[in-house]
């Protein structure tokens, strides 16, 4: 059995998954530690998940879609995951240093 081919831009769309940037970017924002930035992501997967797969039941068009014969892609969206948090993390830490 060989491994499926995924194309190079499936596997960007799953890091840039819309309901992904928003949650780890609202949670690493909101987070006061930094391993709470780990913990947003992984919030912010398990709900990104959760919505592309209703999604993809529902038969609605979406850039990163969830299917039975497609991989999840769960390596990049992890990355991507936890980039989003800590850049919101950074972002907030150097807006208000206190």
């Amino acid at each position: 059995m060989t491994a499926p081919f995924v194309p190079f831009t499936t596997w960007i769309w799953a890091a840039f998954d819309p309901v992904l940037i928003g949650v780890a970017v609202f949670l690493g924002w909101r987070a006061d530690q930094l391993g709470k930035v780990f913990i947003a992501a992984i919030a912010a997967l398990g709900i990104s998940l959760l919505f592309d797969a209703l999604v993809t039941a529902l038969g609605l068009p979406w850039i990163a879609p969830l299917s039975r014969d497609a991989p999840m892609l769960v390596p990049v969206r992890s990355i991507g995951a936890v980039f989003w948090a800590a850049l919101a993390y950074a972002g907030h830490r150097l807006r208000d240093p206190a």
